[in-house]
């Protein structure tokens, strides 16, 4: 447990923690709490949604109010007292500490190292989705007692409790049915309402989901969405999930589709195969079996909920996870717009400015981080998914645990550079995006690791960045900006994808945490660096016009 002993920042907060006792639990100062809110830049997102009938724009309404069931699951899913001291913030006189509790769902400052600005108690490891004295040993015997139970203990779906001196796993439609059928109900009047039958398909589906814990068919339906609303409502991500990695927690997403913008990349989604075989790893590691339908679409984000909204705001998303679904239908990768201008604008460039070495700044550009970011997208799609082990079919994911998302998020990002690359030397991109590429990533690789090394992306930014590093790819000048060596960088991107495609598919556990424990980490001349970003937000803080009635 951290202590505050300067007492400049410290200072007491008076709670009605359960049964109504009053507890006077450490916090850090409100000084404190408003620098930390002054380090997300406001942004309203507005979308113009003068394309939709009237019936959608009435649909979008209502799927708004659907995804604000996931707010709340998300905020139960993160911590037990969540719920709890949302309320005792919201009946004191606490407004700074209420609006950065919202931004973080819970107590803890995810861009400061999971930081506790409320009480000085550590974020468990394993979320609200295990009970909080649980060990990874109890869990792990339960299971070895208990193999009839293993598979809906690993569930992505399924919460542990203590029952009767032992352990259960309770699906998500019990634990939060209330939450559910209220979002369910909206759902299904929304699809009464609306003339777009794939978006009707889908919202019935993923009601029934919410109801008999099975998504696998509406992740299938979610697929063929093909009209202008396109929603994401439901538990995806296991981020939050720190001990195993297992349990997905509750998102929403709401935009509205550009489809010229969208259909420019139809080409592309129809290439996962040949960017699959281009891949720098032995054929026998290579995955031909997800799909080779990969839409991708380009939108603007109307709203977002739960765990998509906590924290860093999410510049695309690349679904389902479920790898029977990528098997049979691929995955859709779904560009946020309007949340990349507003990051590039208000973030990127001014960190470059900083940081770049002088003489390569002005080759930062919009089109070479666009094109970073849909590529990481695609490249969740790539590479090993589901994988044999000692000749039992697993996943990647359940060999690497709690590393998984660190390791996927930096072999997402390095095989974006990759495949950025290929195409671009078989002629399907323009040779001139090479000239951006590198220093745009390397740009956005001080921006994604300020979010800290306890966040995957920023995990996964640290193992790049000092990769590349050691292998003289990224160099420091003596005033310490950085830059890019053109004549090493091909290379370095090379060898840390093999490395990091391997490991996944030998489920490698332990190479997996070596490099972490290598590379994770933060160098001096990164710090320095970094210190030198003050006054420069760490991220947006968006404020959503639809909730405001600003519906264009």
């Amino acid at each position: 447990m951290r202590k505050f002993l300067l007492l400049a920042a410290v200072t007491s907060l008076t709670l009605l923690l359960g049964c109504g006792r009053s507890v006077i639990m450490e916090t850090e100062s409100e000084q404190y709490v408003q620098s930390e809110l002054d380090k997300l830049a406001p942004v309203t997102l507005s979308v113009d949604m003068s394309s939709l009938s009237s019936q959608d724009s009435e649909v979008v309404k209502l799927l708004v109010e659907a995804a604000g069931q996931m707010d709340r699951i998300f905020l139960r899913q993160v911590y037990q007292k969540n719920i709890q001291i949302e309320k005792d913030l919201e009946k004191g006189n606490y407004e700074k500490y209420l609006e950065l509790f919202k931004v973080m769902f819970g107590p803890w400052n995810r861009l400061d190292e999971n930081h506790p600005f409320i009480n000085a108690e550590p974020k468990p490891n394993g979320a609200n989705f295990y009970p909080l004295d649980m060990s990874e040993a109890e869990f792990k015997e339960w299971v070895e007692a208990h193999p009839e139970e293993q598979q809906a203990f690993e569930s992505n779906f399924t919460v542990i409790r203590r029952q009767n001196d032992g352990l259960t796993a309770i699906p998500y439609s019990q634990c939060y049915k209330e939450e559910l059928d209220k979002a369910a109900d909206l759902m299904r009047r929304a699809a009464d309402l609306t003339r777009d039958e794939s978006l009707a398909v889908f919202l019935r589906s993923r009601a029934l989901s919410f109801e008999t814990n099975d998504y696998y068919q509406s992740d299938m339906d979610w697929m063929d969405l093909n009209g202008d609303i396109e929603i994401v409502i439901g538990p995806y991500e296991v981020y939050e999930d720190n001990l195993f990695g297992y349990k997905a927690a509750f998102e929403s997403f709401i935009c509205l589709v550009d489809h010229k913008e969208s259909d420019a990349f139809k080409e592309l989604g129809s290439r996962m195969n040949e960017l699959e075989q281009a891949l720098p790893i032995p054929n026998s590691y290579k995955n031909f079996n997800r799909g080779a339908f990969s839409p991708i679409k380009v939108v603007d984000e109307i709203f977002t909920a739960g765990d998509t909204k906590a924290g860093v705001q999410t510049l695309a998303f690349n679904l389902p996870n479920d790898e029977r679904v990528r098997e049979a239908k691929g995955s859709k990768k779904v560009m946020l717009r309007n949340v990349m201008h507003a990051k590039f604008d208000k973030i990127l460039l001014p960190i470059s400015e900083r940081v770049l070495r002088q003489d390569q700044v002005d080759r930062v550009s919009f089109d070479a981080y666009f094109r970073a970011i849909l590529m990481h997208e695609v490249s969740h799609g790539l590479g090993p998914g589901r994988i044999t082990i000692d000749g039992k079919e697993t996943t990647v994911n359940r060999e690497l645990k709690e590393l998984y998302s660190t390791i996927e998020e930096a072999k997402a990002d390095v095989l974006g550079i990759y495949t950025t690359q290929y195409l671009i030397d078989q002629g399907l991109l323009p040779r001139d995006l090479e000239r951006t590429l590198y220093i745009s990533n390397l740009g956005g690789m001080f921006r994604s690791i300020r979010f800290g090394l306890g966040e995957a992306h920023g995990g996964g930014v640290a193992i790049q960045l000092n990769y590349y590093m050691d292998k003289g790819a990224v160099g420091v000048d003596k005033d310490g900006r950085f830059f890019v060596n053109e004549r090493r960088i091909k290379d370095a991107v090379r060898d840390l994808a093999r490395e990091l495609l391997v490991i996944e598919a030998k489920g490698d556990y332990r190479e997996a945490k070596k490099l972490i424990d290598t590379f994770a980490v933060l160098r001096p001349p990164v710090q320095a660096a970094l210190s030198n970003l003050k006054g420069i937000p760490i991220d947006i803080h968006p404020s959503y016009a639809v909730e405001k009635g600003m519906i264009n």
